[in-house]
């Protein structure tokens, strides 16, 4: 893995942490995020990164929450584990609105973060919701 690709995938779990925080415990999302950045080492070179994603998924959460319950019937958003529900919220995002992100690459770092982060189950319910998504 390259360099930016390291940093990058930091700055993802910086986003995704302050999401679940954010959904978790509602606190405030970019209080959160800001408090992340400062806690981490990625440099200050990704923290725009890690910003943008955040204003993205925030900024588009209703568009994309629909998108998620329309890819995962069976599963309604409040009773989807909060890192599933996160780490899709992140990975549509990025396809949908980052620019430079090939879809494959956010799909695979979505799957990466499932299995880091998630269940046992997540990886494979997280590929099945965007492949299902971005095969429709």
């Amino acid at each position: 893995m390259s360099p930016k690709s390291s940093f990058r995938r930091e700055a993802r779990i910086v986003v995704l942490q302050s999401l679940c925080e954010s959904d978790l415990v509602n606190h405030d999302l970019m209080t959160v995020l800001f408090r992340r950045i400062e806690e981490s080492d990625i440099p200050d070179a990704y923290h725009e990164f890690a910003y943008d994603l955040v204003m993205e998924v925030f900024e588009n959460c209703s568009e994309v929450d629909n998108i998620i319950m329309s890819h995962a019937p069976s599963w309604p958003l409040h009773q989807m584990a909060v890192v599933d529900r996160n780490v899709l919220r992140l990975a549509i995002t990025e396809i949908k609105w980052s620019k430079g992100i090939p879809h494959g690459v956010a799909v695979n770092e979505a799957v990466e973060l499932a299995k880091t982060f998630g269940s046992e189950m997540s990886p494979r319910f997280v590929n099945g919701v965007l492949g299902s998504w971005i095969g429709s």
